[in-house]
């Protein structure tokens, strides 16, 4: 049987971009998440302080790569309205398969021997020991890789299926509620679920602990979320006019279908 695979045809073009684009945030996002960041000192506001399961003086201290997650299941949604949820998945389970290849690299490169010269390199910049700050960012716990692969994966295949129950109720119509209203629960199970494998399971933290945080994700996630409805129209529209009504209704009716 001959295969036809056309890299001109408007459809393949843009199953490749989103694609890229969706497996480029997943790996910025994972890898970038090792640094935590003050939402408060980074906007110039005075810092939070809630409480909640008994832990007091909660604020906005995030990890970095909170700033990309919210995007990644927005792009899920694009992806699944012109796709539908085998394209998702499909990217889904490559992403974390290649995740995990990254880690299993990046462990090998931590075990090699540092050049004589190279620990002491940057000492000029402010890092004593690059050899230690190489393990430092790329080294996280057994754990944390494992939370953060099954919280992405439950959190997509969530995502999914809340989009497409929307959309089976309401047809083309609302869009902003399938993709936020999928994005906002998927990112609800996402953001416990990391934190419970990695650190309630890995780590030994108390449970109020991990449900204290966790609420703080989701607080600003589920802020995000919303914020970014009008960008997912602004894509929307932008993926239309590059198709064509024709082809962009064909595609939306054959993910529909799946």
């Amino acid at each position: 049987m001959k295969l036809h695979f056309n890299i001109n045809d408007k459809a393949v073009r843009l199953f490749i971009i989103l694609a890229a684009f969706f497996i480029a945030n997943v790996f910025i996002a994972e890898f970038v998440g090792v640094k935590i960041f003050s939402l408060e000192s980074t906007i110039g506001i005075k810092k939070f302080s809630f409480s909640f399961f008994g832990k007091d003086n909660l604020g906005f201290d995030l990890t970095a790569g909170v700033l990309l997650w919210p995007i990644v299941f927005i792009m899920s949604d694009i992806i699944n309205e012109y796709f539908g949820k085998r394209g998702v998945k499909l990217l889904s389970y490559l992403a974390a398969i290649l995740i995990a290849y990254a880690f299993i690299m990046f462990y090998g490169a931590m075990k090699l021997p540092a050049a004589d010269w190279w620990p002491t390199s940057n000492i000029q910049r402010g890092v004593p020991d690059m050899n230690n700050a190489f393990k430092g960012v790329f080294g996280q716990g057994q754990w944390i890789i494992i939370g953060s692969i099954v919280a992405f994966l439950i959190g997509q295949i969530l995502d999914v299926a809340v989009f497409h129950s929307i959309k089976l109720r309401t047809g083309e119509k609302f869009l902003w509620l399938r993709a936020t209203g999928s994005t906002l629960i998927s990112q609800f199970v996402d953001s416990f679920v990391v934190l419970f494998i990695a650190f309630y399971i890995g780590n030994n933290w108390d449970w109020r602990l991990v449900l204290a945080i966790g609420t703080m994700n989701y607080i600003y996630k589920f802020t995000v979320a919303v914020l970014l409805t009008p960008a997912l129209y602004l894509v929307h529209r932008l993926i239309d006019n590059y198709l064509g009504k024709e082809l962009s209704e064909h595609l939306m009716e054959e993910a529909a279908k799946q």
